[in-house]
C-alpha cells in the first residue's frame, strides 16, 4: 500500500482520561496497552490504522451502551 504523505504530524489521540475499561482499552482514547506505549515509535501509516480502530471501538462502545439503555424498563412520569 502507497503511503500518503503528511503534512503535519499525526497527533496522540489521548484525552487525558487515563483509565482501562472492563476490556483493557483506554476510557479516553480507546486504545489498548501497546498502542499507547508505542505510539511514539509507529509509522504514520500505523498511526492512522490505530486512529481507525479507535473510531471503531467508541461507536461500538456507543451502540452497546444505547442498547443497553434501550433493554432498561423507563418509569412512567408521574407530572
Amino acid at each position: 500500500m502507497a503511503e500518503q504523505l503528511e503534512f503535519f504530524p499525526i497527533q496522540s489521540p489521548c484525552r487525558g482520561i487515563c483509565q482501562s475499561d472492563e476490556r483493557g482499552f483506554c476510557r479516553g482514547c480507546m486504545r489498548s496497552r501497546d498502542e499507547r506505549f508505542n505510539w511514539q515509535s509507529l509509522s504514520d501509516v500505523q498511526k492512522q490504522d490505530v486512529l481507525r480502530l479507535c473510531h471503531q471501538r467508541r461507536l461500538r462502545k456507543l451502540r452497546a451502551a444505547k442498547a443497553a439503555a434501550e433493554d432498561e424498563p423507563q418509569q412512567p412520569t408521574l407530572f
